[in-house]
């Protein structure tokens, strides 16, 4: 079932059930993805409908940030757990290894893909790290021809939003895979050029914090949240 918050419908499950359901999408599926919004990709979707549609489009739809949770809890539709996408991957990775599964990973500056294949391999073995390629390539062809030539069961797609929920909506009949995912930023943490806020402030559900705090330039993103709650608290005076 799915809860829907500003017009964007999110799987009502919890991180073990999210696991659960990307192992049977990596046995049964076909260009199946993976979305994992934050409030900003919300407000992207309130503002283009081609997002809108790529991401209720999702075979999965993850609530990915402590807002999207406050959202949903205001409008009277509350979802049961916030469920990180790069969390959610780690799990998935861990059950992928015990099947013996592959993935490929799509995303990021040269060679952070490749540093992030390396310690995943280390950390999961059994994993096959099918293949690699850096997110600054300018045809889809070949990058397409090199993924499917690999056939990986699973391929992370790690763009950036909105681009990565395009690209997956846009190529999924053209790909070899079994399931994508869209997972931003994910390389640059597997790879650790980017730390994750210590768990502290993560059970404190302040990650955003900690990352604005390492990184100031990222004030006009984070803008987007007051800007989502607003319009969540529009939707309740409103009465939807």
């Amino acid at each position: 079932m799915r809860v829907e918050v500003l017009g964007v419908g999110f799987d009502n499950v919890t991180m073990d059930e999210a696991v659960a359901r990307g192992m049977e999408l990596l046995s049964s599926g076909r260009g199946e993805y993976v979305v994992t919004p934050n409030p900003e990709i919300v407000m992207c979707c309130a503002e283009r409908e081609d997002v809108k549609s790529a991401v209720n489009g999702a075979s999965m739809v993850l609530p990915d940030g402590i807002g999207v949770i406050y959202g949903a809890k205001i409008l009277g539709t509350p979802l049961r757990e916030k469920v990180p996408g790069a969390d959610w991957a780690l799990r998935l990775f861990g059950e992928m290894a015990k099947a013996g599964k592959s993935v490929f990973l799509l995303g990021a500056k040269p060679g952070v893909a490749e540093a992030a294949g390396k310690r995943l391999a280390g950390e999961f073995p059994g994993l096959v790290i099918a293949g690699v390629n850096d997110g600054y390539f300018k045809d889809d062809g070949a990058v397409i021809e090199k993924i499917n030539a690999a056939s990986p069961d699973l391929l992370l797609v790690c763009l950036g939003a909105p681009k990565q929920e395009l690209w997956m909506a846009e190529n999924r009949e053209k790909l070899n895979v079994r399931l994508m995912a869209g997972l931003g930023g994910s390389l640059d943490v597997y790879a650790g050029v980017v730390q994750r806020a210590p768990e502290r402030w993560q059970k404190m559900n302040l990650e955003w914090l900690y990352r604005l705090m390492k990184e100031p330039r990222r004030i006009g993103r984070m803008m987007k949240l007051p800007q989502f709650m607003i319009c969540v608290l529009g939707e309740k005076l409103k009465g939807k």
